[in-house]
């Protein structure tokens, strides 16, 4: 069995690096979890996996559109969130055809600002706890035994709204001072998501191989009666008093490099990804606030494969961020005549690694 299948599970914990309200609440399956005994045994079909990975990254750098808001560091009123995701999934192969995932996240999120408190003084508020259920069911399309220089996996599955969507923190120097986090840090969305995944991978000779993967999530819920509060802030955002539940977006495209020998193999990847919030739902209404856009980012990877276990580690690095107009951008355009373009706090990388073994 090609070693591209490792890379193929190559850990990737799925969060837009910054305020775009992608967080790393279960939500991103695709390629989180190395299935690496696959690889190591072709005949060992049946079995139960675990996975334990990590997650960090720290958004502070503000786009409107693809231009950066470089004054905002200047004036040191930028927001900053700390984000850190601890995910814990287990898989059943039953075949080599035929396995189901189930994960859930644990999250720990800091965010720093001054306009949620007042304008005059930062402070920061706080979420931690479980977040989103997935439950994802895969199958090969051909062989795993006998299909060793290219195959592809299709995935269908649910996200459950395990996570807090209401989480509440202290705030200061506002009314309410006890109110709903910022959407970027909230442990949930309070949607039930349809998720839909492609992956694939390709031998290109010797020790070189491809990789796709492709991901979206459905969430048909319009609203999740969470309040946001950003109304006080401004007349021209009344339509973002509530938060909405958007769908999600992956896509990656890569190549491997894998050196190899008994039990053991060492897989170097690079490739790019590109990650966001959809301006407007696949299936239902796209209202109040969402902070839509997209990340697209370089992606180096290291996996190592050994017995039973399996380590991986990567580290995404944006090249291109772009805040795009929302559904309340677009009314304020429209009605004033003029431009209008909200703006998000975007990391420079994200940091992942962890660890896979058969049980």
């Amino acid at each position: 069995m090609s070693m591209a299948i490792i890379m193929l599970f190559n850990s990737l914990k799925s969060n837009a690096q910054g305020c775009v309200a992608i967080r790393g609440n279960g939500a991103f399956n695709t390629m989180e979890h190395p299935i690496f005994d696959t690889v190591l045994n072709a005949n060992s079909d049946k079995g139960w996996y675990f996975t334990a990975s990590y997650r960090y990254f720290r958004s502070f750098r503000h786009f409107k559109g693809t231009e950066e808001q470089k004054q905002r560091q200047v004036l040191h009123n930028e927001v900053i969130n700390w984000q850190n995701t601890i995910d814990l999934s287990l898989t059943r192969t039953f075949d080599k055809y035929w396995s189901v995932t189930v994960g859930i996240p644990y999250l720990i999120n800091t965010r720093s600002s001054l306009y949620e408190h007042g304008g005059k003084e930062r402070h920061s508020s706080y979420s931690h706890g479980f977040g989103d259920m997935r439950i994802v069911g895969n199958r090969w399309l051909f062989d795993t035994h006998k299909s060793h220089n290219g195959n592809i996996q299709v995935g269908l599955g649910v996200k459950l709204p395990t996570g807090d969507y209401n989480y509440m923190s202290n705030f200061y120097n506002v009314s309410p001072s006890k109110r709903p986090v910022d959407q970027s840090i909230q442990l949930g969305d309070g949607g039930v998501g349809i998720i839909a995944e492609i992956n694939g991978y390709l031998n290109l000779g010797g020790k070189f191989s491809g990789y796709t993967n492709l991901y979206y999530m459905a969430n048909p819920r319009n609203t999740n009666g969470t309040r946001t509060y950003r109304e006080t802030l401004s007349a021209n955002l009344a339509n973002e008093d509530i938060m909405s539940v958007p769908d999600q977006f992956l896509a990656r495209l890569g190549f491997n490099y894998t050196l190899s020998g008994a039990f053991k193999a060492l897989t170097l990847s690079a490739g790019g990804r590109i990650e966001g919030i959809p301006v407007y739902d696949l299936i239902g209404k796209s209202d109040a606030f969402r902070r839509p856009g997209y990340v697209l980012s370089v992606e180096p990877s290291v996996n190592y494969s050994f017995k039973k276990f399996n380590i991986f580690a990567n580290v995404p690095v944006a090249v291109k961020r772009d805040r795009t107009q929302s559904v309340t951008d677009k009314a304020n355009s429209e009605r004033t005549g003029t431009y209008v373009n909200g703006d998000a706090a975007f990391a420079d990388y994200s940091l992942n690694f962890g660890i896979s073994f058969k049980l």
